[in-house]
């Protein structure tokens, strides 16, 4: 723009302001001509503000704050609207002078533009009910509270991103159906569809003043044509039974703008698996599809190439795109649900969704265009966002913006433009040309009435009969035969590739048979097909576990949610410690039901037992470091599990004051050694005063309380859900085995250690360990169970009882034979090993407190030689062949195999190692 032209705007606009009263002494300062040039050049929206409100222009010269926005009262009802269009307006001016001369960054002018709209919106809304009460009464709910209307802001308005000039999307609901307590009495529907509409009207109609807000109401259920208030109810009706996908994608931004907020926040959370849904959901990617093909055809139709929100690498298409990875993964990922664009990119960038040079891309984009729009509106208060068309308009854009002219802000514009197209593109980009080999795509479209069984023999199945029939009952099926078209059409894509990867595996009809097994179970959910078609990568996955681990492969067919796991970017990456693992099962909520709480749990569960399987399978870390992982989930779920039992006691009777409870881990548990499907070995300790008896309306004495507390411990772990149940758990170790007390005082429980335990049971009590509960009676136990094995004994004694009780084990269990060994019982197996372990412990442990401490192997085995009992030799074959035992044995228990195997090298020096230690010690176990 030629200067002379610059500077006739800038002095055409400081002339009709100096002519206003009191404005001309302050633009006689330099300073204050050159800000007000720069603000003329970029918007003839804020100078005509300043020349209808001459008190505005000394305000932003001075930048004192504004001033409070305007009371609307009964006295004042006639100038309702032109007090709220005239605050708006100033306030408008205020956000242009603030972004156009640099003081405000464009996040501060989106999030300026939304607090501006949310105060009209509550002022004018607390001015209309104030109204409403005096006409026709409030609306109260069952305990006789005043109920507001809920006005929830959606799009933009919802994300606190409100453009300069932008409309803002409002949907009106309410929590109680009913009828007002006035005079002339109104149904709840009516009083607050009447509200909503003289709400809109007050801030939308176009007066000589102009407009407040443009209010759409169009992405209410129904849109147009659907009632203009919701109840809480039917809102959560219509989406349940037929929400749209475009419909989770608008109220994944939804905010409670005016009203009730907390109302609107609680509703909200109900309406959250509608939005996120508990899997991942690459069906989101359909409703995407279907919303761009409508907007691309818009643009078309309108010539909007240009248009900065809707064309092509415009705003929409970043915000889809944050948008559609939060909705497939939101469901799982709580930290993703974020309203706003920027902090919900960043999320997806620190969850690895998205890579970091993408994230930054897409945000300087998206801070770009936006800066651009609102330029664009600033200009006459415009709802545009197509690029000018005259040229003048075009330069005062640039050069407002610091540019030299036109084409070098094009230039800039187009480079975001095309970057954003392209990694919109990618995200919707087909994937099925890579998952539908021609051949077995001919033969399987051929099914149940065609198709050539050689096409099978071909791909690599030596059993092509077999695999034949079993494709041929599934085409039959009335699972297939009952899909939709488009599950049918995904089901055809999917399956040539499911094939084509079973006959490339080691076992092709083993893992055609556990694919078609899990496939059965996700025909009728179309969002684990929708995985399995939009992503290759987690197919191809599906394949290699399947063919590879029956254990994984029956717990896939069985709980399709863990296919999930196979695109989850934690997956191959380090798995949590005790204290996440244990934070994560803490975090579960719901206790006001506990059947849900259960199911959260149990799917919690068995997402990270499958998570640490994943790492058994690809040898990503040591087999002790995930039987250590598994003991620690479990502490975390009988955590959980303990805390809603003694609130269902608690609620059931009352609690006792001064009492404390824990729950003991033994066996593998204990040692930190657990296996896939394990069941856990507990025992329950109480403390409480004597005769102290529950507060509740059926108080129970300590020994009932605890006992039940412990029974219901039990049963809720055993509980069956949807996704199994938690573990089975055995009791038996506890004093006096099946024939004594569920729960034991902590007195008795001493007293028996001392006074009646068998050797066997003192040699259990080494890895015993606290998982769960009191920690005052944690450390008391420990106490107990420290000086009980450090008790004086007879070193020959123990010796015989251990080896009495060791080869009577052998006896009944040892499965070993001469073809295979027995990993777990066989001689020099992993019982052996802590037998030779806990005899020391009891023969030495009085003398060398040391040994103490530990309670897993690995741990145990260190402390020896800490304390001189094993060499360093010793020490490191003992190590070996723990890990060797306990790897080979999680092996085996993932492909569903008996722990047994054939000897070979590594397993031979493990028995040498164990037989040695053994045997120097005088535990003749054979």
């Amino acid at each position: 723009m030629k200067d002379a032209t610059r500077d006739a705007i800038a002095e055409r606009a400081l002339q009709r302001l100096r002519n206003l009263p009191g404005c001309a002494a302050a633009l006689a300062d330099p300073q204050a001509g050159d800000r007000l040039r720069r603000v003329a050049l970029a918007s003839d929206f804020a100078i005509e503000t300043m020349l209808r409100q001459p008190e505005l222009l000394p305000r932003l010269l001075a930048d004192t704050p504004p001033p409070p926005p305007p009371e609307l009262t009964a006295e004042n009802r006639a100038d309702w609207p032109a007090l709220l269009r005239r605050y708006r307006a100033a306030e408008s001016a205020r956000l242009v002078w603030r972004d156009v001369l640099g003081m405000d960054a464009v996040g501060d002018t989106l999030a300026g533009a939304t607090a501006l709209a949310e105060t009209c919106l509550q002022r004018a809304l607390g001015a209309i009910e104030q109204e409403f009460a005096q006409r026709h009464g409030m609306i109260r709910d069952r305990q006789g509270q005043p109920q507001r209307l809920v006005v929830y802001g959606l799009g933009k308005l919802g994300g606190g991103e409100l453009n300069f000039s932008s409309d803002i999307d409002l949907v009106y609901a309410y929590e109680c159906d009913g009828e007002s307590d006035g005079a002339r009495a109104l149904a709840a529907e009516t009083y607050y569809a009447r509200i909503g509409q003289q709400l809109a009207k007050l801030l939308d109609e176009a007066t000589a003043d102009g407009f407040s807000h443009r209010v759409d109401l169009r992405l209410r259920p129904y849109g147009n044509v659907g009632r203009v208030a919701w109840s809480f109810a039917a809102m959560e009706q219509y989406f349940q039974h037929e929400g749209r996908d475009w419909e989770r994608y608008a109220w994944q931004k939804a905010r409670p703008v005016a009203g009730d907020l907390a109302a609107g926040e609680r509703f909200l959370e109900t309406l959250r698996p509608f939005v996120y849904r508990r899997y991942l959901d690459y069906g989101a990617l359909d409703g995407l599809r279907s919303m761009k093909a409508a907007i691309s055809a818009e643009v078309a139709r309108r010539e909007l190439a240009d248009d900065i929100k809707r064309g092509p690498g415009g705003i929409r298409e970043i915000e889809f795109l944050a948008q559609a990875l939060q909705l497939i993964r939101g469901g799982r990922e709580p930290h993703l649900r974020e309203r706003r664009l920027l902090p919900a990119l960043q999320a997806l960038v620190d969850a690895g969704h998205v890579s970091a040079d993408t994230g930054l891309a897409l945000a300087d984009a998206y801070r770009f265009l936006r800066r651009i729009e609102n330029r664009l509106q600033m200009l006459a208060d415009a709802q545009t966002h197509a690029l000018p068309e005259r040229d003048e308009d075009r330069r005062r854009i640039a050069i407002a913006l610091g540019y030299t002219g036109w084409d070098a802000l094009r230039a800039e514009l187009d480079a975001h433009r095309a970057r954003v197209t392209a990694e919109f593109d990618a995200l919707l980009a087909p994937r099925h040309k890579a998952l539908t080999p021609g051949a077995l795509a001919s033969y399987w479209h051929a099914l149940p009435d065609a198709g050539d069984a050689d096409e099978l023999r071909a791909a690599g199945f030596v059993e092509a009969e077999q695999a034949d029939g079993l494709l041929r009952d599934l085409a039959r099926s009335p699972g297939v035969k009952g899909l939709s078209d488009s599950a049918r059409a995904r089901l055809d894509r999917v399956l040539p590739a499911l094939l084509q990867g079973a006959a490339g595996s080691q076992h092709p009809m083993l893992a055609l048979r556990r694919l078609l097994a899990l496939l059965q179970n996700i025909l009728r959910r179309s969002a684990y097909l929708a995985l399995l078609d939009e992503q290759p990568a987690a197919l191809q996955r599906l394949v290699d576990v399947v063919s590879r681990s029956a254990l994984l492969a029956e717990r896939l067919a069985a709980y399709p949610l863990l296919l999930d796991e196979l695109l989850d970017a934690r997956v191959g990456g380090s798995l949590p410690g005790r204290e996440a693992l244990f934070d994560a099962c803490a975090a579960v909520a719901g206790d006001d039901d506990t059947e849900a709480v259960l199911q959260e749990l149990n799917e919690l569960r068995q997402a990270l037992s499958f998570r640490i399987a994943m790492a058994v399978r690809d040898h990503r870390q040591p087999a002790a470091a995930s039987a250590q992982q598994l003991a620690w989930l479990a502490d975390g779920v009988v955590a959980r599990v303990l805390a809603l039992a003694w609130q269902e006691v608690g609620s059931a009777h009352g609690v006792i004051a001064d009492a404390r409870f824990v729950v003991l881990g033994y066996g593998s548990l204990g040692g930190e050694e657990l296996g896939f499907g394990s069941d856990l070995d507990l025992v329950f300790l109480y403390d409480a005063p004597p005769d102290a008896h529950s507060d509740g309306a059926r108080p129970l004495d300590a020994t009932r309380w605890f006992a039940r507390l412990a029974q219901k411990v039990v049963a809720l772990l055993g509980a069956v859900t949807a996704a199994g149940r938690l573990f089975e758990v055995d009791v038996r170790l506890r004093p006096d085995g099946a024939k004594g007390l569920l729960v034991s005082s902590l007195a008795s429980f001493g007293d028996y250690q001392r006074e009646r335990a068998w050797t066997w049971e003192h040699q259990a009590l080494v890895r015993a360990r606290f998982v769960a509960g009191d920690p005052i009676l944690h450390a008391d136990f420990e106490r107990v169970r420290a000086e009980t094995l450090a008790l004086a004994r007879d070193p020959a004694q123990v010796r015989e009882d251990v080896v009495a009780m060791r080869r009577r084990m052998r006896a009944e269990l040892d499965r070993s034979d001469a073809a295979v060994f027995d990993l777990k019982q066989g001689e020099g197996g992993l019982v052996d090993l802590e037998f030779v372990l806990q005899a020391l412990v009891l023969m030495h442990a009085q003398s060398r407190r040391e040994l103490l401490a530990p309670r897993n192997t690995p741990g145990l085995v260190d402390a020896m030689h800490a304390a001189g009992l094993f060499d360093a030799a010793t020490t490191a074959a003992l190590l070996e062949a723990h890990a060797t035992l306990l790897s080979r044995g999680l092996e085996c228990t993932l492909d569903r195999r008996a722990r047994r195997l054939p000897l070979d090298a590594g397993l031979e020096a493990a028995r040498a190692a164990v037989r040695t230690v053994a045997r120097a010690n005088g535990l003749a176990f054979e």
